[in-house]
């Protein structure tokens, strides 16, 4: 297994739930970030429940936060979008022949 295949595997493993897809969806439309408390508002879920969603998002490297105070904003990171998009790409090629 090529040694990018596991940070890979952990972003399609964040990536498969919904919950997580809307965060990113919503992280991308945000120039400037997000809040947790923000982020959190439209999922009906409680706060500890809606941070392991986050939890899962930073540990692949989708998302960043930085606290100033006692507010924690999330930004997206492209670089694990990027990756994800060329195996899809490279997978693609194949997939076209």
């Amino acid at each position: 297994m090529p040694n990018h295949a596991v940070p890979l595997d952990r972003v399609f493993q964040a990536l498969a739930d919904p919950t997580r897809r809307a965060v990113v969806q919503r992280l991308c439309a945000a120039s400037n970030g997000a809040a947790v408390s923000d982020l959190a508002a439209p999922f009906d879920m409680a706060l500890p429940s809606f941070l392991q969603h986050l939890k899962v998002l930073e540990g692949c490297g989708l998302v960043r936060s930085e606290k100033a105070g006692r507010v924690r904003t999330y930004r997206i990171s492209p670089q694990p979008l990027r990756a994800a998009e060329r195996w899809m790409v490279e997978q693609r090629a194949h997939w076209e022949r």
